[in-house]
Parts: structure tokens; C-alpha cells; sequence
């Protein structure tokens, strides 16, 4: 069973079906107890008709024998007295049942004219003579004429009389009309129903199908795409604008995201390695060197590999946390203090701050401002200056030389990892293009952005804006 109902085009056709069934269902009650209200009304007030008709004729003084509707064919009708005795009845009337009486034959109490004595009754308020009551009494029941036997709807009505006391007239409707209406409305309903639930069923089935047939197409295509692992592929678009051209859109985005980003991550693996070949492969031939000649030794070019390759692997450890989605710490951090603590004991640094606060990582913060400064001097020509200051709800951090800055064309290119620009390509002043990637993924971590443009001794000068540490309820706190 679970697996009947294991797709979504079966679980679908089966809530619809049950849903149109409960409706039909529902509806039909209701249809069926409308037709037998309303029809069982109309028997009703046919039956009230033919009762007054014949209180009519006993306010008239009519006697018993002449009424009209005796004869049977307006249906069985019976008059009662006051004491419940059976005064008068229809012709071929044999058995009757829904009546204050069950004969058929009238009681002796009849006078050869019809007439009975009325005998007193002070139980209740009585009509005037020749009053008939406005109320009608109406109860269901049965009737045996000629044989026959049917159902019908009896109205009993109060009339008084001037010789013969108040009288109680029983007149009966035939139900069969409603009877065969329901019994058809239901035949109807019993046939029809089965076959509209088979139609919802497969009309829904096949609309499913047809709906479901793109996203089948896209799950074959990300199932192509796993096992050949060719991030260049993508899903199918249907053109219908609806939730699954848009799901097909969304993963496509996503497969082209992955690409790109693991495109980056070969790449940067690529790079880390040549990077990191040429420090040990140095180191090594300086130490194999050693080993053979010790008189030959470079200590000083050893430690100088030695260190280069412990910043190199310090930063690609820290791109690696960076790229895992490392938070920085909620801590407060004086932008102020950090600048002037990263510019201490550089020569040729000048610092212009004022007081303000960010939230962050002092540390990471602090390997932006180190990262900053060190690009800047090793492009100027005499001075660096580091200025801090608030603008509206940022903290910005220029950081300029006085150098021959960097060309509009690769103003963002220097902050993808390993470029590095022809003039910053030597072993001895260029780094391993890793500096400015860092920093900007540390600015773009702290909700900032870092930027490049020309400053005003014509070198680069380097923005950091930072939002500022906001107080509960207040402004952002300088």
C-alpha cells in the first residue's frame, strides 16, 4: 500500500477523488432531503385542502352522507367527534393507520341523517359554530382501499359544528409521488456518482502526470549530472511560468553557483600548490646544499623561505575557515586603537582616526588593517596614511600610498586569490596574491565592503566600511 501511494501523482488523484466523493455525498443528502421536504409539503398541503374542504361542508350543516370527498377520490378521509368516535368515512376505506382512529366503519352514535349528539366538553376553549381552526395537525400514515395499500400524508382539522358539536376531519394525501422521486433521485445518485469519482480519478491522474512530467526530466538530468559529475550541465526550463519552470530556473542557478565555486576551489588548489612548491622546493635545495657543503649554507635564505611559507599556509588556514562560513565574534572593536596598533613601528605610516566602534573580530579586523598597510608600502614611493572616521551609520578606513596606484581595469581583480600584478610578480616584494582576497572576504564577513580607488597623492587609496556597533533602542555608537 505505501508503495501505491508512494508518488505524488497517486497520493494527488487519491485526495481529489476523496475530496469530490465527500462533497458528492454531502450534496446528495442534501438534495435528497430538499426533494422529500418539499414534496412531502405539497402532499401536505394537498391533504389540508381536501380536510378544510370537508370542514367546509360540516360548518354548512352538510350531512354526513353527502359530503363530497367520501366517494375516494381525493383520498381516504375520516371524521372523528368529540369523543373520538368515527362518524363518517370514505368509500372502500378497509385499513388506515396515522389517525387518531384505526376503523373503517362508523360508530352507532350516527343518526340515520348523520347527525350525533355532541355531548358537553369543557376541557378547552371551543371554536364558535360553523368555526373552523386555523391550525392543522399533520401526521403520516398508511391506508388500505380496494385492496391497495399506500402511504400517505394525513392533515387533521378542527371544525365546529351547530347540531353536531366539534368534529375532527381527517383528510390523507398519497406519498407516492415522493416516494418514487426519492427512490429515482437516489437510483440516479447511486449510478452516477461512481462514474463522475472514476472521471475526477482519471482526469486528475493524467493532469498530474502531465504536470509532473517536467520535474521528472529535471530529476533525470540532476541524476545524469551526478554520475558524470559535469557541473556544466543543466536541467530543463519548461516554458509554462509557473512553480516548476521556476524550480528548474532555481536549480540551474544553484548548478551554475557549485560550478563557480567549485571552479574556485580547483583553482585555489592549483594555485596553493604552485605557491606552495616553489618556498619548499627552495628551502630544500638550500638544506640539501648544506648537507653536501655545510660552508655553503644560506641560513638567512632558509629562515627567509622558512617564514614565507609559514604566512603562506597561516593564509590559506584563514581563507579555508573564511570559505567553511566562520562567524566572526560579536565583540566590540575600536577601529581607532586597531589602526594606530597595526601602523606602530611602520615607517613612513601616518595616522588620522577619530573614535569608533564596530562589531567583529579583533583579530580578523586586525589582519585587514596589516594586510592593507603592508600592500601599501610596498607600492609607495615615501608615505602612507591610514584615516578613521564615521559616515552616517559606517565606520570607514582609507588606507593610501603615494604610489602609482592601481589601474581602473583591475581595481577588482587584484581581490581574487593568487593575482597578482605584473609589478608585485618578484619572489623578494610581491606576495602570494592572497592579501586583498582575504581582506575582502573578512570585510564582506563583518556585513562590510572593502574597495579601491585613487587617492589624493595620486596612488591607490583602499576604503573599509564597517557598520557601526548600533546601542539598544539608540543610534550606532561611536
Amino acid at each position: 500500500m505505501r508503495r501505491l501511494f508512494g508518488s505524488v501523482r497517486a497520493r494527488a488523484t487519491l485526495g481529489a477523488t476523496l475530496v469530490v466523493a465527500v462533497a458528492l455525498v454531502a450534496a446528495g443528502a442534501a438534495v435528497l432531503l430538499s426533494l422529500r421536504s418539499n414534496l412531502m409539503g405539497e402532499a401536505g398541503t394537498q391533504a389540508e385542502r381536501s380536510a378544510r374542504a370537508v370542514a367546509s361542508e360540516l360548518a354548512a350543516g352538510t350531512p354526513y352522507g353527502r359530503l363530497s370527498a367520501l366517494d375516494g377520490d381525493l383520498g381516504p378521509v375520516q371524521v372523528l367527534d368529540e369523543e373520538g368516535r368515527l362518524v363518517a368515512v370514505s368509500e372502500d376505506l378497509e385499513r388506515i393507520s396515522g389517525t387518531d382512529s384505526a376503523r373503517v366503519e362508523p360508530q352507532p352514535a350516527a343518526t340515520a341523517d348523520g347527525d350525533v349528539d355532541s355531548g358537553d366538553d369543557d376541557s378547552g376553549e371551543r371554536l364558535e359554530p360553523g368555526e373552523i381552526s386555523g391550525e392543522s395537525v399533520f401526521t403520516n400514515g398508511s391506508a388500505t382501499a380496494d385492496g391497495d395499500t399506500e402511504d400517505y400524508r394525513f392533515a387533521a382539522v378542527e371544525v365546529e359544528t351547530r347540531d353536531r358539536g366539534q368534529l375532527t376531519v381527517f383528510a390523507g394525501a398519497p406519498l407516492a409521488a415522493e416516494h418514487g422521486a426519492v427512490r429515482t433521485a437516489l437510483t440516479v445518485m447511486l449510478i452516477g456518482f461512481p462514474l463522475l469519482l472514476a472521471v475526477v480519478a482519471g482526469v486528475t491522474w493524467l493532469v498530474t502526470r502531465r504536470a509532473l512530467r517536467p520535474v521528472e526530466g529535471i530529476r533525470r538530468e540532476m541524476a545524469a549530472i551526478t554520475r558524470s559529475e559535469d557541473l556544466a550541465r543543466r536541467v530543463p526550463e519548461p516554458d509554462t511560468h509557473d512553480e516548476i519552470a521556476r524550480l528548474a530556473s532555481t536549480t540551474n542557478e544553484t548548478l551554475a553557483a557549485l560550478e563557480t565555486s567549485v571552479e574556485r576551489q580547483r583553482r585555489f588548489v592549483a594555485d596553493a600548490s604552485h605557491e606552495l612548491r616553489s618556498p619548499i622546493a627552495s628551502l630544500r635545495t638550500q638544506l640539501e646544499v648544506a648537507a653536501a657543503h655545510p660552508e655553503l649554507l644560506d641560513l638567512d635564505g632558509a629562515v627567509e623561505d622558512t617564514v614565507r611559507l609559514q604566512r603562506l599556509a597561516a593564509d590559506l588556514l584563514l581563507l579555508a575557515r573564511l570559505d567553511a562560513g566562520e562567524r566572526p565574534a560579536d565583540a566590540r572593536v575600536d577601529l581607532a586603537g586597531l589602526a594606530r596598533e597595526e601602523a606602530e613601528g611602520r615607517p613612513g605610516v601616518t595616522v588620522d582616526a577619530e573614535p569608533v566602534e564596530v562589531a567583529g573580530s579583533r583579530g580578523q579586523l586586525g589582519r585587514v588593517l596589516a594586510n592593507l598597510l603592508d600592500n601599501a608600502q610596498r607600492h609607495a614611493r615615501s608615505a602612507v596614511t591610514v584615516t578613521v572616521r564615521r559616515e552616517e551609520d559606517r565606520a570607514v578606513v582609507g588606507v593610501g600610498d603615494d604610489g602609482e596606484g592601481v589601474p581602473e581595469a583591475d581595481r577588482e581583480r587584484i581581490f581574487e586569490r593568487f593575482v597578482r600584478l605584473d609589478a608585485a610578480r618578484s619572489r623578494d616584494d610581491g606576495g602570494a596574491g592572497l592579501g586583498l582576497a582575504i581582506a575582502r572576504d573578512v570585510a564582506v564577513r563583518h556585513g562590510g565592503t572593502l574597495t579601491v580607488g585613487q587617492g589624493p597623492a595620486g596612488g591607490a587609496r583602499f576604503e573599509l566600511r564597517l557598520p557601526l556597533v548600533k546601542t539598544p533602542g539608540g543610534p550606532a555608537r561611536t
